[in-house]
């Protein structure tokens, strides 16, 4: 089955007729900045997806504080998962452009229960670069931040 893609322009998305009421979804939670409903692919049962309310693509496209808000709205719902129904593990994903697959082209993140052999399957192939590598990348990054 081909994975679903949302095309629409900014502010007429999928996940903004959401917040706008204008499509139904089993909504978990919202508070002023987020919201958080019922993931329709389900992977495993409990499977929310947190968003901001304004249309933000990314996570580049948020302020500091809807950042935030997004993080505190998921960590309440990861709370609210594992009390509800209990799975061995937890996964957050959030995906940022095509090339890490975002399909849904406004910001919003998976609070996935997992359990073993559930069929998800994170992995990459490590590079181990030499020390010095790492320390020259923690130097780029450095100076980023500044």
């Amino acid at each position: 089955m081909p994975m679903f893609v949302d095309t629409s322009p900014p502010g007429e998305c999928i996940f903004c007729k959401l917040v706008a009421g204008n499509i139904p979804a089993a909504r978990v939670y919202e508070d002023e900045l987020t919201i958080a409903f019922m993931d329709l692919g389900q992977v495993n049962p409990g499977h929310v997806l947190v968003a901001s309310k304004r249309h933000a693509e990314t996570l580049f496209d948020l302020d500091p504080t809807e950042a935030e808000a997004v993080m505190r709205t998921a960590h309440r719902v990861a709370h609210a998962v594992r009390e509800a129904f209990d799975p061995p593990g937890l996964t957050l994903l959030q995906a940022n452009g095509k090339a890490s697959d975002q399909t849904v082209r406004h910001f919003h993140m998976h609070v996935v229960p997992r359990h073993a052999d559930d069929g998800i399957a994170l992995s990459w192939p490590r590079k181990d670069p030499p020390f010095e590598r790492l320390q020259e990348y923690a130097d780029r990054l450095h100076e980023a931040l500044r």
